[in-house]
């Protein structure tokens, strides 16, 4: 049952249909619970974006064993890469398929105390040759 669907049939079963509570708190960067069909978006500092569907995801790396940390997405047709700071958390949360949306920043942007926060700050994606 979507989210939608959900809150506007708890509205008719609390006998106002009218409410205008409709708008749902979710997080915009996260999913929030279990789904069939999942996107990964990708943005760049420019403006870029490229997505891809989770059911594609085959395999993941982590290496934290840098100042700048490196996730490495399989999908089937791409493989994408994601350097940053402090991405560990990032890692787990795509484990579990939860962000909808990971936004890298410039990197002359980042300040020290910024690394201790999770920030992308570099998105490759490559082709694989079929």
């Amino acid at each position: 049952m979507n989210q939608g669907f959900k809150l506007r049939y708890d509205q008719l079963r609390e006998n106002d249909p009218t409410s205008s509570d409709t708008e749902l708190a979710m997080p915009e960067n996260f999913y929030t619970g279990p789904g069939h069909s999942r996107n990964l978006c990708l943005i760049w500092p420019d403006g870029q974006r490229a997505f891809f569907n989770y059911a594609y995801l085959i395999a993941s790396e982590f290496d934290p064993n840098s100042e700048k940390n490196v996730i490495k997405l399989n999908f089937s047709s791409h493989q994408v890469a994601l350097s940053g700071y402090s991405l560990q958390s990032l890692f787990m949360a795509l484990f579990d398929h939860l962000p909808r949306i990971i936004t890298a920043i410039d990197p002359r942007y980042v300040l020290d105390e910024d690394k201790l926060k999770e920030i992308v700050i570099e998105i490759i994606i490559e082709k694989k040759d079929a």
